[in-house]
């Protein structure tokens, strides 16, 4: 059997000296391949502009405050053009607006560059396979955030509803999105393959109209629907 081909990487920061470590820890790990380099947003577009698909970055690492093009606009254009690409937020800063705009820009994933890099290759893995990477203390604030009475509010998402047109058991699957689970845990939570979860978070996102997974788990905890033991 094949071996899998390599996680194609693309790094964007504006710190040359952070992109040349970055690549050099990230190829210690053999599934993973820093396919290039961009110093800003407006140069990662350019980069995907000119790449055929067979050899475009499925995982971006984006840093947020750029020249030219900062991280969260270019997070937003890549996702408009490139849907499938999964863009990994890796920053300095852990701003509380920063996270969330970024989120509601489209990015999976938001972790802090004082991350271990084993844990940044993980990271760049659960990317890749479109669960939703978040450094602990990260996760922690979206959901005190959300499930907290401040007056201040994250950045608007679609509002279908509170769930309505979704079946049962993508309800379910939104549930445990809601709670933080990848693909394999709500696999082995409802009896699926990992396949069919994929299949159903797709169809989640087309009838909510969000744009991926780490959306669709605000929205489940947003809505509350993380706090019903069952949605039989």
């Amino acid at each position: 059997m094949p071996e899998p081909e390599p996680i194609r990487v693309l790094l964007v920061d504006d710190q040359r000296l952070m992109r040349e470590g970055l690549r050099t820890l990230l190829e210690l790990h053999p599934d993973i391949h820093v396919v290039g380099e961009a110093g800003d947003g407006a140069e990662a577009e350019d980069f995907l502009k000119i790449k055929p698909p067979e050899l475009q970055p499925q995982v971006i690492l984006m840093d947020l405050r750029m020249p030219r093009m900062d991280g969260v606009t270019a997070t937003r254009h890549i996702k408009w053009r490139w849907p499938d690409i999964q863009l990994l937020v890796l920053t300095t800063f852990d701003d509380d607006a920063l996270v969330f705009r970024s989120i509601e820009a489209g990015a999976c994933g938001y972790l802090l560059k004082d991350v271990g890099s084993d844990a940044l290759a993980e990271a760049v893995r659960a990317a890749s396979r479109g669960d939703a990477p978040l450094q602990p203390s990260v996760a922690r604030k979206i959901l005190g955030r959300l499930r907290s009475p401040a007056p201040v509010t994250p950045p608007p998402l679609p509002e279908p509803g509170t769930g309505e047109g979704l079946s049962d058991r993508e309800l379910a699957v939104l549930r445990l999105l809601g709670q933080g689970a990848p693909n394999r845990e709500i696999a082995q939570a409802l009896a699926l393959t990992e396949g069919t979860v994929k299949n159903y978070v797709s169809a989640i996102l087309a009838k909510t109209g969000l744009h991926d997974r780490t959306q669709a788990a605000l929205f489940a905890v947003r809505h509350h629907l993380t706090d019903r033991d069952s949605l039989d």
